[in-house]
């Protein structure tokens, strides 16, 4: 294991920081170290998205057209939902 320092950490930020580790009953080394790792996994799996990327050479939807669909299938569920027997609007 290898020791980080931070130098230089305003009181405020510090003080958020051990109130969360508290709220959280750790101690805020136990929560920065948590903190750390979730965000080298968060890297990890970015690196891992992006080669997929750019072996499937990604999706050809904009972030609209990914929304439009998202909508239209949850509005597609929502019906089979409601038209479903046993459904609240059954009864």
């Amino acid at each position: 294991m290898v020791a980080l320092q931070i130098r230089d950490v305003p009181i405020e930020v510090r003080d958020a920081l051990a109130e969360q580790a508290q709220a959280r009953g750790q101690s805020l080394q136990a929560f920065l170290l948590a903190l750390v790792e979730r965000e080298a996994r968060r890297m990890r799996n970015m690196e891992i998205l992006l080669q997929i990327d750019k072996q499937s050479g990604g999706s050809r939807l904009t972030a609209q057209e990914h929304a439009e669909i998202r909508t239209a299938e949850r509005s597609e569920r929502d019906r089979r939902f409601e038209a479903a027997p046993g459904s609240e609007s059954d009864q």
